[in-house]
């Protein structure tokens, strides 16, 4: 049996145990705490704090997201890290994940609409009298039959429970969205575990907000807008959705419609590779710096971002630079598995 450690958190004083063979987040997660998150495999940053004391294991990421400079700061991946010994770590705790249970899963595959030649909208039902419990902007892990995992963020807020809602993008060489843009059946029966993740809408603010996504970003966005207009929210809230083609704003008539039914609610589109026959009348450009051209100063908002890593990373750095607090930048990066 592996050794167990304590682990202590900052500022909360929370306490809890660790195995030396799992990761912080994977201990946290079994007892109920609830650390921040996002892709668990060491390449968003999401779940990173501060080792104050005690021997750690930093397991593998990506270089980018834990910089050396960070590291010998005193940084860490808690997705991918592991206690070798007692340890105390700063982190902002997250409050609401940790009393939902993650379960697995099966669901049929109820309907499938192409809203774009390359993107599926997928309708999951789930078995007669289940229903699962989550906060709007968090994701599933479909379980493929090799072992291998594929998140999705769902794209339906709670109380809206009939189906779960995914939005999927073809990617050319993606074992697991060619099979749905090439072999799926009509009520295919897939596996999932969730909910997962800690991105998703802090109600405890009254700051307003600017969401910023791209491509199909949008999906954990439509959530968390869905849930907050659902919850008659009165905060200022600004979607940028950055796509590269008309086609790519695959949903459009649907924010373009809450513009029309809240007046806390603006919609801005950008469009960053616009075709001629789009006859774009709109904003062109990165939608990072759309967000950049309107506000001069971030200090007093709540961003919430996803979208490619490239696109999170930039997002980041520049609102942060415009006074942007770091502990008020939440993020869902995309990373994709071929």
């Amino acid at each position: 049996m592996a050794a167990e450690f304590t682990v202590t958190l900052k500022p909360s004083g929370n306490t809890f145990k660790a195995a030396a063979d799992e990761t912080i987040l994977e201990a946290a997660l079994r007892q109920g705490i609830g650390l921040p998150y996002g892709c668990r495999n060491g390449a968003c940053g999401s779940c990173k704090g501060t080792l104050v004391s005690g021997e750690f294991d930093y397991g593998t990421y990506q270089e980018r997201t834990l910089r050396p400079e960070e590291k010998a700061a005193g940084k860490a991946l808690f997705c991918v890290g592991k206690a070798c010994s007692d340890v105390t770590l700063e982190v902002k705790e997250i409050g609401g994940t940790g009393d939902i249970q993650i379960r697995t899963l099966p669901c049929r595959v109820e309907k499938v609409e192409k809203p774009a030649p390359d993107v599926a909208v997928l309708y999951l039902k789930l078995p007669a009298q289940e229903r699962m419990q989550y906060l709007a902007g968090q994701y599933i892990d479909i379980l493929l039959k090799d072992g291998k995992r594929r998140s999705f963020s769902m794209a339906n807020a709670p109380h809206r429970d009939q189906y779960v809602e995914l939005h999927i993008r073809h990617i050319s060489d993606g074992q697991f969205t060619s099979f749905v843009f090439g072999e799926m059946r009509d009520r295919a029966i897939l596996r999932f575990e969730g909910p997962l993740g800690s991105f998703f809408l802090r109600e405890d603010s009254t700051k307003p907000i600017l969401l910023v996504a791209g491509g199909t970003g949008f999906a954990p966005i439509k959530a968390v807008l869905e849930h907050a207009f659902f919850t008659h929210t009165d905060r200022e809230m600004v979607l940028y959705w950055g796509c590269r083609s008309l086609a790519d704003l695959y949903m459009a008539e649907l924010p373009a419609q809450w513009a029309k039914e809240h007046p806390n609610f603006t919609f801005i589109p950008v469009l960053s590779d616009a075709k001629p026959e789009d006859n774009w009348p709109g904003r062109t450009g990165f939608v990072h710096q759309a967000v950049l051209d309107d506000f001069e100063n971030l200090a007093g908002y709540q961003i919430y971002a996803c979208g490619a890593p490239q696109m999170i990373d930039a997002c980041k750095a520049t609102f942060m630079a415009r006074g942007l607090p770091e502990d008020e930048f939440f993020a869902d990066s995309f990373t994709y598995s071929t």
